[in-house]
């Protein structure tokens, strides 16, 4: 495939649901073309754990995910550039996106804090050292966060403006500008000031970013306050081509009214992509909300636990889509993992030798396994979309979600 290195992406709705905001449509990138509603497994690290490219390649992956700040502290965004970029390096030549690197702090300061803990502001009166809980590795002011390192405790700073460098050089086709995550538990106040200031961050990224082939996200946030939420979700819209929703939720409720909040006021020509969801209730819901994209580490990082998605009738509400290789049942099984499944590991591979594979802690039960339930997510994005090209959406959802 010829790269067409100097295109602007660009979104295109194809077909809408006559009963819901869902959507198909398609994100024209450099990389290729990326067809929605879709899955995007994530490779933190510039890699689907336990998956290679070709199996990526092979269950119709579209995009992959990496993330800004794991790929800044290693191997450096300076070494990706010499080697062509994200998409090159990691062999996987299809279009890439990157997230800002701002959930990473989240979970290096107030995600790592007991339950109370004020959150370490610079210069406001929330500013308070951890009490308790444990000990936070950064710190924030208007400039930025700054922080210590998970590999080795050297100290590094992210900024708006360095954090779309790094993305420019890891050459992503869709990269997120740099945000501030509110935890679930702020208050009003403390929620509008974390927007506030992701607000100024973002257009600070927004003034940083110079590539034309890269197609840049804001991000909306605003906990779970529907006012701070529609405000949010109107300056994203006002200021950029693409939504990105962000931020953490109380509840399914909860998530699925901040989607209903965002996708009634935002701009219906712009993709939208839903940041670290990947339950299969959540996919179909968020789609019926007219979101395109979805993100989540879910499929390999149960698989490294033993678990895999089924379909319906086996796979339900009840047991979340999932059921554990490691039960006993599973000794004499000659099944596949799921029998409505198409994939590799499903057409070669029964339940008993995965069983088998997981209790010797073989490091194939978790290549198997991960396969299994990233093309799950994928092929049900796939059939979402090609449900509502067919006008069945509606009812795929009901079957599904009975």
């Amino acid at each position: 495939m010829k790269l067409q290195t100097n295109m602007s992406p660009k979104f295109q709705i194809i077909k809408r649901d006559k009963k819901s905001k869902a959507r198909a449509g398609i994100i024209s990138t450099p990389h290729g073309n990326i067809e929605t509603p879709i899955f995007v497994p994530v490779g933190t690290q510039a890699t689907v754990k336990a998956v290679s490219p070709r199996d990526l390649k092979e269950m119709g992956a579209q995009v992959v995910l990496a993330n800004t700040y794991h790929l800044h502290l290693r191997p450096g965004e300076e070494l990706i550039k010499k080697f062509g970029g994200l998409s090159k390096f990691m062999s996987w030549n299809g279009p890439t996106m990157t997230d800002s690197g701002g959930f990473q702090v989240f979970s290096l300061g107030v995600g790592k804090e007991g339950g109370g803990v004020k959150f370490l502001r610079e210069g406001t009166k929330n500013y308070k050292k951890s009490e308790e809980g444990h000990p936070r590795l950064n710190k924030i002011s208007e400039e930025g966060v700054t922080f210590q390192s998970h590999i080795d405790g050297s100290t590094h700073k992210l900024t708006p403006e360095n954090s779309i460098t790094i993305q420019e050089k890891l050459g992503a086709d869709l990269i997120v500008a740099f945000d501030d995550l509110e935890s679930p538990k702020y208050d009003f106040e403390r929620t509008k000031e974390s927007l506030d200031l992701t607000n100024r961050w973002e257009l600070r990224s927004k003034s940083a970013h110079k590539r034309k082939d890269q197609l840049l996200y804001g991000v909306t946030h605003g906990g779970q306050f529907k006012d701070l939420r529609k405000l949010s979700a109107k300056f994203v819209d006002e200021n950029f081509d693409a939504i990105g929703l962000g931020g953490a939720h109380l509840s399914k409720k909860n998530l699925y009214d901040v989607v209903d909040w965002t996708t009634d006021v935002v701009t219906e020509d712009k993709p939208r992509h839903l940041l670290g969801i990947g339950e299969v209730d959540d996919i179909f819901e968020g789609v019926e909300r007219g979101i395109d994209t979805f993100d989540c580490v879910i499929p390999t990082r149960i698989a490294r636990t033993g678990f895999f998605f089924i379909s319906p009738p086996l796979g339900n509400m009840k047991n979340r889509f999932r059921t554990d290789i490691d039960k006993p049942q599973f000794v004499e099984d000659q099944k596949p993992l799921d029998t409505n499944c198409n994939c590799y590991t499903c057409q070669n591979f029964t339940r008993g030798y995965i069983h088998h594979l997981f209790r010797a802690r073989e490091l194939l039960s978790y290549s198997l396994l991960s396969i299994h339930n990233v093309y799950f997510l994928i092929n049900l994005t796939k059939q979402i979309r090609q449900a509502i090209l067919d006008n069945n959406f509606g009812k795929m959802k009901e079957e599904w979600l009975l």
